[in-house]
C-alpha cells in the first residue's frame, strides 16, 4: 500500500499545469487532473491490489491502465462482443479472493443467433497481465432480444460472496420488466460460478436468477459501507431517472409508475406510485442520465464520508448525494462545467476519486487542491 501511495504521490507532483482543472465544492476546491488518455469509450474500471487499473472499452478492448497513465496492449482473450449501440464490453469486476485467484468478471453486450443480450464471463488474469485465460460465461440474460439498446449492466459482490448483475430492459421490451419468468428489467444475483446465489427470493413465477424486478436501465451500483446494502442509479426516460436500494422479491416499478416522460412526451405507464410498487430513494426530472456510481471512504474528504457519487453522461458532472441510512439527505452538483459524459466512478487505493469518462477517452482523478 505504501507503493501504491507513493506512485500516487509521484503522479500528483508531476502532472503539468494545462492538464488539471480547478472547481469549487463544499468541502473546498477540487482539482481534476487527466491520468490517462486514448481510450475508446471506457466503461467500467476496477483497481488491482497493485493500483494499476483495468478498464473496459466498449468497442471490446480491456487494457491495464498503470499509475503514470501507460496503457497497455489490449488484454488477450476477451469474449467477442456487440459494439453496436449501446453494446460492447461493459464492466470489469475483480473477484473478492483475485489475490488468491486472479478471477475477473466482465459484462458483455453478447452476440447470439437472431439477436444479443447481457451476458457475464468469468477469467483468469495471467501473471504478466497480458491475458485472460480459461474463460468462460457464467451468465446469460434471456430471451435473447434482437436491440443495441439498455444492456445495464453493473456488477457488484455483495458481502457474502454473491454477484448481482443489473441487466437492463432492451428499451422496446420494457413492458417485459413485470414479467418475472425472463431476465428484462430485473436484478440478478449469482454466484461466482455462476447458477442461482442461496438467500434469492425464489418466488412462484420468478426466474430464480431474479433478485428484483421493475427496472429499466441500472447503470450505477455499489455497495453501501457501512450496511452492505446495495445502492443502484437507474436511468428513466425523459426525467425520472431513480436512486434504488432494491430488496429481495420487490418490484420497483418500470413502466407501470415512474416520474419521467416518454421521449416523444407521451405519458408512460399509470402515474408515480401503486400499490405492491416501491417509491425511489431519490429521483432526478430532468434527467441527468447517471452511470457510474461509488460511496466514499476515504479520509482526503471526511465530510463527504458515505456520500454516494454518481456519474452523469447527459448532465455531464458528478453529483454526491449524502445519505443517512437508506435515505438521501442531500445533493450537491460538482464538476458542472468539466464538459465530460461520466461513465463510470471509482474510489481509488489513494482515497482520491476516479472517473472514466465516455466521450474524452479519459481517466480522471479528483483530489483536494493543496492547502
Amino acid at each position: 500500500m505504501r507503493f501504491v501511495l507513493a506512485a500516487a504521490l509521484a503522479l500528483t507532483l508531476t502532472i503539468p499545469v494545462a492538464a488539471q482543472q480547478r472547481y469549487p465544492s463544499s468541502a473546498g476546491e477540487l482539482v481534476v487532473e487527466t491520468v490517462a488518455s486514448g481510450l475508446e469509450n471506457p466503461w467500467g474500471l476496477a483497481f488491482l491490489p497493485d493500483g494499476r487499473m483495468l478498464v473496459t472499452e466498449r468497442p471490446g478492448r480491456l487494457r491495464l491502465v498503470s499509475a503514470q497513465g501507460k496503457l497497455s496492449p489490449p488484454i488477450s482473450g476477451v469474449p467477442n462482443v456487440v459494439a453496436r449501440g449501446q453494446g460492447g464490453l461493459l464492466d470489469v469486476v475483480l473477484d473478492p479472493n483475485f489475490a488468491q485467484n486472479r478471477f475477473v468478471y466482465l459484462s458483455f453486450a453478447e452476440p447470439r443467433a437472431n439477436g444479443n443480450g447481457t451476458s457475464v464471463a468469468r477469467a483468469r488474469l495471467n501473471a504478466g497481465g497480458t491475458a485472460l485465460e480459461g474463460m468462460s460465461v457464467i451468465f446469460r440474460q434471456m430471451p435473447t432480444i434482437a436491440s443495441n439498446m439498455h444492456f445495464g449492466s453493473r456488477l457488484v459482490f455483495d458481502r457474502t460472496g454473491a454477484l448481482f448483475v443489473t441487466v437492463g430492459d432492451r428499451y422496446s421490451q420494457r413492458d417485459q420488466a413485470q414479467n418475472p419468468a425472463n431476465h428484462i428489467g430485473k436484478l440478478i444475483r449469482i454466484r461466482p460460478e455462476g447458477g442461482v446465489a442461496e438467500g434469492n427470493p425464489k418466488k412462484p413465477g420468478w426466474q430464480p436468477e431474479i433478485w428484483s424486478i421493475g427496472h429499466r436501465n441500472v447503470q450505477g451500483a455499489a455497495l453501501h459501507p457501512q450496511t452492505g446494502q446495495l445502492w443502484t442509479a437507474e436511468h428513466g426516460a425523459r426525467g425520472g431517472d431513480e436512486v434504488n436500494t432494491p430488496k429481495a422479491g420487490l418490484n420497483y416499478g418500470w413502466p407501470v409508475i415512474t416520474y419521467g416522460i416518454d421521449y416523444s412526451g407521451v405519458k408512460i405507464g399509470e402515474g408515480t406510485a401503486k400499490a405492491g410498487m416501491e417509491q425511489p430513494l431519490f429521483y432526478w426530472d430532468p434527467s441527468i442520465a447517471p452511470s457510474g456510481a461509488a460511496f466514499y471512504t476515504g479520509e482526503h474528504w471526511p465530510a463527504w464520508k458515505n456520500s454516494l457519487f454518481v456519474g452523469a453522461l447527459a448532465g455531464q458532472m458528478l453529483v454526491r448525494l449524502s445519505t443517512q441510512g437508506e435515505k438521501v439527505t442531500g445533493e450537491e452538483r460538482l464538476l458542472a462545467n468539466l464538459g465530460e459524459r461520466i461513465r463510470d466512478v471509482r474510489q481509488g487505493p489513494d482515497g482520491f476519486i476516479y472517473l472514466l469518462s465516455d466521450d474524452g477517452g479519459k481517466v480522471l482523478r479528483v483530489r483536494p487542491a493543496a492547502r
